[in-house]
C-alpha cells in the first residue's frame, strides 16, 4: 500500500511539474482607432467611400466575432482626438461623438488635445458620459489630485497572461487647446513610470495608449518600458516594429484601421515568468466593409439633426454683406472684414489675412437679413482651418503685395484683412503697389515679427502667398479650428453684424 501511495504521490508531483512547465498563452487582438472627427463616411479620390463610425463599427464587430470563435480576446484602443472639430461639434460640443463612440465600446481611451477645445467643464462632462475607461496617468486636477473615475493603470488577466494597461493625455494640450487649470505631466516620463510599476505589479505585457507627437512615441519606444504603443495625433497610417516593441496608429477618421494580432506566451523559467510575443499587423481598408446598420442609423439621425440646425439664425446683419466675386476679389468687403475679424478674435493674433477667393456664395445680404449656419457654410465651403503664423514684417508685406498683384483681373488672392490698413496704388507694377501698411495703428516694421491669423490654404503658400509657407505655425494646421465654425461662433457672439467697409484696404 505504501508503494502505491509513493507511486501516486510521484505521479502527482510529475503532473504538477509538467503543468507548471506548460506555457500560459493568450491571443489578443488590438484594434486601433484615433482622430475620429467625421461621423459619416466620405468619398475619396478613387471613387470609394471610407471612414466614419458605421464603417469602423463594422470592422470592430467583425473582429470581435472572429476572435470570439477562436477563443481569443479583443482590446479596442482609442488614441484620442474626437470631440472636435466638426460642424456638428460646433453645435453640440461633441455630444454626438460620445454617443457614437459608446456604441463601439472602446476598452481604452486617451484624451487628445481636441477633447479640451470646449473647455475643462465640457471635457469632464463628455468623459463622464462615455461608457469606456479613460487612461490619463499624466492628467491631474488643479489640486494635483487624480480626476475622479480616470485611470492611471490597471492589469487584466487573459487566459493566465497579465496585460498591463496605461495611458496619457496629450501633454501639449495647454498650448494647443483650452483645458483650463488642469495639470499635465510629460507623457513619456509618466508612461514609463506607470509601465515600470505595472511590471512590479506582475504585468507580463504592457500596452499604452497615448495622444502624442510621433517623436514622443519613438522616445517611449526607446525606453523599452512598453511593449505596444497605440497612439493618435499624427493623422497618418503608421506601424513600426523593431523586433522588441511596436507602435501603431490608424489613419484619421478610420479610413484605414490597424489591427494587431498578438500571441503572448508565458513560461516559468528558474522560478520567474518568461514572456515572449510576436505581432501580426493587418490594415483594413474601410472601403471594403459594409457600414454597420445600427450605427449607420444613429449617424443618419445625427445628420438629420445637423441639417435642421443649418437654417437656425446665428445673428442679423445691420449692414449690407456682398460676397459676389466682383466685390470680394477686388476691394475691401464687409463680409471679408467679418470673416477676418472672426479669425483674429479666435486666435488673438494682431492681424488676419483671408483670400477673397475663399468666400464663395456670391450673394448680397441686405441689412436686416438673418445669417444662418447654412449661409456661413455656403460662403466658406472648403473646410479650411484657422492657422496662426509668425512672420517678419517684410514677409507680410511681400505676401500682401502678392494679394494685390492681380486686382485688375479679380484674382482670388485679394486680401481681406483685420487689424491692419493697407493703402496701395493699382497703377504701379505688381510687387510695388503698396504705399503703406499699418498694424495696430503703427507703420509696419519690416524686421518685427507679427502674429498673423490666416487660413491653412494661404499658410501652405497657396495663391502665391509663398512667404507664409515657411512661417512657424503656433498650432499645426491639422489641429487648428475649422474656419466655418469660428465664423459661426463669431456671428453668434456679435448677435448683430455692424462691421461695414472701413477703409482697411484702400486704392490710392
Amino acid at each position: 500500500m505504501k508503494t502505491l501511495h509513493r507511486l501516486a504521490a510521484g505521479l502527482l508531483i510529475a503532473v504538477l511539474i509538467a503543468v507548471s512547465a506548460q506555457a500560459e498563452t493568450a491571443k489578443v487582438t488590438f484594434i486601433v482607432m484615433n482622430d475620429i472627427y467625421q461621423m459619416g463616411d466620405v468619398a475619396m479620390p478613387d471613387g470609394k467611400r471610407r471612414g466614419g463610425f458605421a464603417r469602423l463599427a463594422a470592422v470592430v464587430k467583425a473582429e470581435r466575432a472572429r476572435v470570439a470563435q477562436s477563443g481569443g480576446h479583443v482590446i479596442l484602443a482609442h488614441g484620442g482626438d474626437t470631440l472636435s472639430p466638426s460642424l456638428m461639434s460646433g453645435i453640440d460640443q461633441g455630444a454626438h461623438i460620445i454617443a457614437l463612440t459608446n456604441l463601439l465600446k472602446p476598452d481604452m481611451f486617451a484624451p487628445g488635445n481636441h477633447e479640451f477645445d470646449f473647455g475643462k467643464d465640457v471635457f469632464l462632462k463628455r468623459m463622464a458620459d462615455g461608457n469606456f475607461p479613460v487612461y490619463a496617468a499624466n492628467l491631474r486636477g488643479p489640486d494635483g489630485r487624480p480626476l475622479p473615475a480616470f485611470k492611471d493603470r490597471d492589469i487584466v488577466t487573459l487566459d493566465g497572461v497579465r496585460i498591463g494597461r496605461t495611458g496619457a493625455a496629450h501633454d501639449q494640450s495647454p498650448r494647443l487647446s483650452n483645458p483650463g487649470d488642469l495639470k499635465f505631466a510629460p507623457s513619456v516620463a509618466t508612461i514609463k513610470r506607470e509601465a515600470d510599476t505595472l511590471r512590479q505589479e506582475g504585468a507580463d505585457f504592457v500596452v499604452a495608449v497615448m495622444h502624442a507627437e510621433r517623436s514622443d512615441s519613438h522616445e517611449l519606444m526607446a525606453t523599452r518600458a512598453v511593449d505596444l504603443i497605440i497612439t493618435g495625433h499624427n493623422h497618418d497610417l503608421f506601424i513600426n516594429f523593431d523586433g522588441r516593441n511596436a507602435i501603431a496608429e490608424s489613419f484619421y477618421d478610420a479610413h484605414y484601421v490597424v489591427v494587431i494580432d498578438v500571441t503572448i506566451e508565458v513560461k516559468m523559467e528558474d522560478g520567474a515568468r518568461a514572456v515572449s510575443w510576436w505581432p501580426q499587423f493587418r490594415v483594413i481598408d474601410t472601403a471594403t466593409v459594409t457600414p454597420d446598420p445600427e450605427v449607420a442609423t444613429a449617424v443618419a439621425g445625427f445628420e438629420r439633426e445637423l441639417a435642421s440646425e443649418m437654417d437656425v439664425a446665428l445673428g442679423t446683419t445691420a449692414v449690407e454683406l456682398d460676397s459676389r466675386n466682383a466685390t470680394v476679389r477686388t476691394r475691401e468687403a464687409a463680409i471679408g472684414n467679418l470673416i477676418a475679424d472672426a479669425m483674429r478674435d479666435k486666435t488673438g493674433a494682431v492681424a488676419a489675412v483671408m483670400n477673397g477667393g475663399g468666400i464663395r456664395a456670391g450673394k448680397v445680404y441686405a441689412p436686416g437679413t438673418a445669417i444662418t449656419r447654412r449661409d456661413i457654410l455656403a460662403e466658406l465651403p472648403f473646410g479650411n482651418r484657422v492657422v496662426t503664423i509668425d512672420v517678419k514684417g517684410r514677409v507680410l508685406r511681400e505676401a500682401l503685395e502678392n494679394g494685390l498683384s492681380r486686382v485688375e483681373s479679380a484674382a482670388g488672392r485679394f486680401p481681406q484683412v483685420s487689424g491692419m490698413t493697407i493703402e496701395y496704388d493699382p497703377r504701379r507694377p505688381p510687387g510695388k503697389r503698396i504705399v503703406s501698411i499699418r498694424i495696430g495703428g503703427r507703420p509696419l516694421d519690416p524686421n518685427k515679427t507679427y502674429r498673423i491669423a490666416t487660413n491653412d490654404f494661404l499658410a501652405r503658400g497657396s495663391d502665391g502667398y509663398t512667404g507664409f509657407a515657411g512661417a512657424p505655425q503656433l498650432i499645426p494646421a491639422d489641429d487648428s479650428p475649422l474656419l466655418a465654425n469660428e465664423a459661426m461662433v463669431y456671428v453668434r457672439k456679435l448677435g448683430t453684424v455692424r462691421t461695414g467697409v472701413e477703409g482697411r484696404v484702400r486704392a490710392k
